[in-house]
């Protein structure tokens, strides 16, 4: 009987009302709080229920998710999301993804899907012209930057011990020559990825960085002294997730090349300046690393998840990758996708990046860059003006910091820092822009990030006016 009355249901009514919900949710943004307006409590008395035994209409459990998840989203697709480093999505990509689950293609190999495979093969190809990248490089489509590195990483590992004799996808770590990490401005996700790699976070040294968060080639070299013949990858930033900052590749890549080292380039969002020529000087040099990680669902706009993974040496990408089997269709002219990266089943993201792409254009991505780096530096520069604002890093990019005085005590920094994380709480409250705070050099400071395409003006100039009504205490809050 179940199935009778689900062969005898039709998508049409539940999509449409799927199609009313998705509209209200966007044409709304502009006008709801940008921050969850219901917590953790609220959120599980209305969605942890007994599992139903008898089945279910889809119009109704559609209806009753968006009830019940009503006032627990953040408005992240929205212009006045400044919060960790999160785009929105472009129409066409939101478009596109739709589509992906409606044709719910896994994207392993092209005999599961032709269509998929050819898109993504050109989207790879795309976004190594926006970003100015070698046009040998190989690359991945993966589910962030986390995995990624971990790509990235996977094939720096393959080639270094490939060169001193060591086969470890057949003979694993264990006796290997231990390989080790030199890390500028490190992320969470680098520091993941070596530990799934199995290399070990004892064996990171994060280096020290001059006043400006670089990497100075004279620590590098220093670094490199006592360890000849020591396997060793070399992370560098791009785009440091507080400040937007960025190495200085063509001084520091040549110095890792003559110890024999892997440079990889963590872009998480910073890759996607190449796009730009206002800001493509930022990444001098960057071509000559081994590999590259960036992210789709930061900068170029589309929907989560989707990252990318660019590997120079693409003999040393699949043989840390590929995976051969009987059962398995290979087509010999065709690009198969799970060489390259490291799942099986996989969502056919290529899709959405490929609408992304072609809806921007070369000359919107550019723009897309551009204008969020304008509106970061307004931002911050108009929150520096409001009495008891002191600005600790002006954007190079989209990233600044600021932090807050308490104004009964000032002079005491533990006070800034409870002022700092208070004043955080009530612009969540007050819901007119979305802030988080972090800890930079000992300090607690707001991070201001700026990168969704529909982010104006207006956005700019009604954050800074929450940031202003929250100074009052009471005030608006």
């Amino acid at each position: 009987m179940y199935f009778e009355r689900m062969q005898n249901s039709s998508f049409d009514a539940v999509l449409d009302q799927t199609l009313r919900f998705a509209l209200d949710y966007l044409d709304g943004l502009e006008e709801r709080p940008v921050g969850a307006t219901v917590d953790l409590v609220e959120l599980r008395r209305r969605l942890v229920k007994e599992l139903n035994d008898e089945p279910m209409d889809a119009e109704a459990v559609v209806s009753d998710l968006v009830r019940d998840t009503a006032g627990g989203h953040l408005g992240s697709q929205g212009g006045r999301f400044f919060a960790w480093a999160i785009g929105g999505s472009v129409p066409a990509a939101l478009a596109a993804d739709w589509l992906t689950s409606t044709w719910d293609q896994n994207a392993a190999v092209y005999s599961c899907s032709p269509a998929a495979a050819v898109v993504e093969e050109v989207a790879g190809e795309w976004i190594k012209q926006v970003l100015h990248l070698p046009e040998l490089a190989s690359f991945a489509l993966v589910s962030g930057c986390q995995m990624a590195h971990a790509v990235c990483l996977a094939a720096a590992r393959h080639d270094l011990l490939a060169r001193r004799g060591w086969d470890v996808e057949q003979q694993g770590l264990s006796g290997s020559p231990r390989i080790t990490v030199f890390a500028s401005n490190r992320h969470g996700s680098v520091e993941r990825a070596v530990r799934l790699l199995g290399l070990g976070e004892a064996n990171v040294i994060d280096m020290p960085l001059d006043v400006n968060e670089q990497l100075t080639p004279e620590v590098l070299e220093s670094h490199f002294e006592g360890r000849e013949g020591v396997p060793i990858i070399l992370v560098l930033q791009a785009g440091d997730l507080n400040t937007g900052t960025f190495d200085r590749y063509q001084e520091l890549i040549p110095i890792a090349k003559r110890h024999g080292a892997w440079v990889h380039v963590d872009g998480a969002f910073g890759l996607w300046v190449a796009a730009s020529d206002k800001y493509r000087h930022l990444l001098a040099g960057f071509e000559a690393a081994d590999s590259w990680a960036t992210d789709g669902h930061k900068w170029l706009n589309v929907p989560y998840d989707c990252g990318y993974a660019f590997v120079a040496n693409g003999d040393a990408h699949t043989a840390a990758m590929s995976h051969r089997a009987p059962y398995m269709v290979h087509d010999s002219e065709a690009r198969d996708q799970m060489d390259w990266n490291p799942e099986w089943s996989r969502r056919a993201r290529g899709f959405a990046t490929y609408a992304a792409l072609r809806q921007l254009g070369l000359q919107g991505v550019a723009d897309l860059v551009d204008r969020c780096c304008r509106h970061a530096a307004d931002l911050v520069a108009g929150l520096g003006e409001l009495p008891g604002v002191e600005v600790l890093w002006k954007p190079v990019i989209n990233q600044g910091l600021v932090r807050f005085l308490d104004p009964a005590n000032s002079s005491d920094e533990a006070a800034n820092d409870r002022f700092t994380d208070l004043m955080s709480k009530r612009l969540v409250a007050h819901g007119e822009a979305f802030f988080i705070n972090t800890t930079w050099r000992g300090r607690r400071a707001m991070r201001v990030s700026v990168m969704n395409w529909q982010t104006n003006e207006r956005d700019v100039a009604r954050s800074i006016e929450a940031v202003r009504a929250c100074l009052q205490v009471g005030v608006g809050c």
